[in-house]
């Protein structure tokens, strides 16, 4: 058969997708364009995505002037902040496996030519990178910026986040009802939330792998800085597709490695460690939660932002953001590597000058000499445990004290607002883990009320959960192997002490091994919390915390 033959045949068997295309209002002209797809996790239930619909206009926008033709989906996209609220939590990781599954099927189905990744928030632009690496289509992200900080008269300074550690506060009557209401009322607008938590953790991580313009991660949700990257995001992924640039072209070892630098750098969230694991593997590249030390033992901390200090998000990109960093860190990066604007990461550095020390510190005169989150073990972790110590007191960097043991996060926090809480106690939340909970619920809440009732200097708290980027504390989480598979925190019963060496980077259960055999023979693994659903499904599926709580059976 001849290749005009065969052009005609292929063109015929496409006769029923370009008919079904016309029923949306695409031309023919407009199907013989380039197709971008772009994912959006838009929704109006959701501070982080209710901007994202403008943004869509303007990239479509730009494909459109470019000559490519946009056609957009979306994707869940679960606000953690108001699943963390209650019992619903156990849905928030999980749904980072839906939404990389929904955009693999979605983008592959019908065959793109090129891909936008519109997204913010803690589990959506880790899984729409997931679901992306599967696709390995020419691909650019642009996430939805921060929001913008508010000053509540009630305490006459700037306020981003801080709701969480605010319900502790008021708890204890360090604020009265109208100053507590006011920060209710008005701390959130359109963005994700002004603080070092996931959600920019993980858009400055996608900034310095490559994945997104320069200055994409920080700039204000609601800003005409924002609306001009949304434009030439559009107009450059159709130079992309032109070009037969892949995702894989620039997310490789190199770029990724960044990453985690940049991530331990700027004291990022200790759920950069869950999510780097799961993309890790979408990659190929072999990688645990202890590969994180090697890194962080290496990489200074240099930026300290809420919650563990008081500069917030605006200060930061004000200050140089995550191009700033990048150049600061330039002796430990890949400089090399590709990015989505055609350069490489030297060349868009060239010209980066960093004059403000007082939020990105220097290299050589860093914040700390080790990165913000350190990967403990021990007699309570075998496999490891990862804290946030670039949000830790140092006086909490020593301590060993009695467990008080709970076996739920509801549980620990009533302890918590009813003052059943002494300074010294080691508060140990088990079956919380990806496979226990099941879902890995994270324990952002109590670990603030903590904070906000000033027990941060006396009191530590360890769990198979997980904590939020809003976390900091003496907040210890990840622990493996997590109770539900035996693991020793199972085993941890009331008043039995427990050792928390930071410098040392270990966590150990202070019970002889007698003991413990004793107590192994009369563990019984609890019976299942879900019998229908994907919370029902999900613990035969997870794998451990130490590799990313990945969808994968033989971990």
């Amino acid at each position: 058969m001849s290749r005009k033959a065969k052009t005609q045949s292929l063109n015929l068997l496409k006769t029923y997708e370009r008919a079904l295309y016309h029923g949306c209002g695409y031309s023919h002209q407009d199907l013989q364009k380039p197709r971008i797809a772009i994912a959006n996790s838009y929704n109006t239930m959701n501070p982080g995505h209710i901007h994202l619909d403008q943004l869509t206009e303007l990239v479509t926008q730009g494909i459109q002037e470019q000559g490519g033709t946009a056609m957009m989906f979306n994707t869940i996209a679960i606000c953690d902040g108001i699943a963390n609220s209650g019992n619903n939590s156990r849905y928030v990781l999980p749904s980072r496996e839906i939404i990389a599954a929904s955009l693999e099927c979605q983008v592959q189905a019908h065959g793109f030519d090129g891909l936008v990744c519109i997204c913010s928030c803690d589990k959506i632009i880790p899984g729409m990178l997931m679901g992306a690496i599967r696709c390995n289509l020419p691909t650019i992200f642009l996430t939805g910026g921060t929001m913008k900080p508010v000053i509540i008269p009630g305490i006459g300074k700037k306020v981003t986040s801080d709701i969480k550690e605010a319900v502790g506060e008021y708890a204890v009557r360090k604020i009265n009802k109208d100053t507590f209401d006011e920060i209710v009322r008005c701390t959130c607008n359109p963005g994700a939330c002004n603080m070092m938590g996931t959600a920019n953790t993980m858009a400055s991580f996608v900034e310095s792998v490559g994945l997104s313009l320069p200055n994409c991660a920080l700039a204000p949700a609601i800003s005409e800085e924002r609306k001009k990257i949304a434009m030439k995001t559009g107009e450059k992924i159709v130079e992309l597709v032109q070009d037969g640039t892949k995702l894989s072209d620039i997310l490789g070892t190199k770029s990724f490695e960044n990453g985690i630098r940049v991530g331990l750098a700027i004291g990022g969230s200790s759920n950069l460690v869950l999510h780097a694991c799961a993309i890790a593997h979408e990659l190929g590249i072999p990688f645990t939660h202890d590969d994180f030390a090697p890194f962080s033992e290496s990489t200074p901390l240099i930026v300290k932002l809420k919650p563990s200090s008081n500069h917030n998000l605006e200060d930061f990109h004000q200050a140089g953001g995550i191009l700033a960093t990048l150049k600061e860190l330039s002796p430990l990066l890949n400089l090399d590597v590709p990015t989505v604007v055609g350069k490489s990461m030297r060349e868009i550095l060239v010209n980066i000058d960093l004059q403000d020390r007082t939020i990105i510190h220097s290299f050589t005169d860093p914040i700390s000499r080790e990165g913000g989150l350190i990967v403990l073990h021990g007699t309570l972790a075998p496999e490891g445990a990862i804290v946030k110590k670039s949000g830790m007191s140092p006086k909490m960097y020593s301590h060993t004290g009695p467990a008080r043991v709970f076996l739920s996060e509801e549980e620990v926090a009533k302890a918590l607002l009813g003052g059943d809480v002494n300074p010294g106690d080691v508060l140990v939340i088990k079956y919380e883990g990806p496979k226990g909970s099941p879902g890995m619920r994270e324990l952002s809440l109590p670990a603030a009320i903590l904070i906000g009732m000033g027990l941060g200097e006396s009191v530590a708290m360890i769990t198979d959960g997980r904590y939020s980027g809003a976390s900091r504390g003496p907040a210890i989480g990840h622990v493996c192997p997590e109770a539900y598979e035996g693991g020793p925190i199972a085993l941890v019963q009331d008043g039995d002490m427990i050792e928390i060496d930071i410098p040392q980077k270990m966590i150990n259960l202070l019970v002889d091994e007698k003991t413990l055999n004793e107590r192994k023979k009369q563990w019984k693994r609890p019976h299942p919390k879900f019998h229908k659903g994907i919370l029902s499904l999900y613990p035969s599926i997870v794998s451990s915390a130490k590799f990313g709580a990945i969808i994968d059976k033989k971990k």
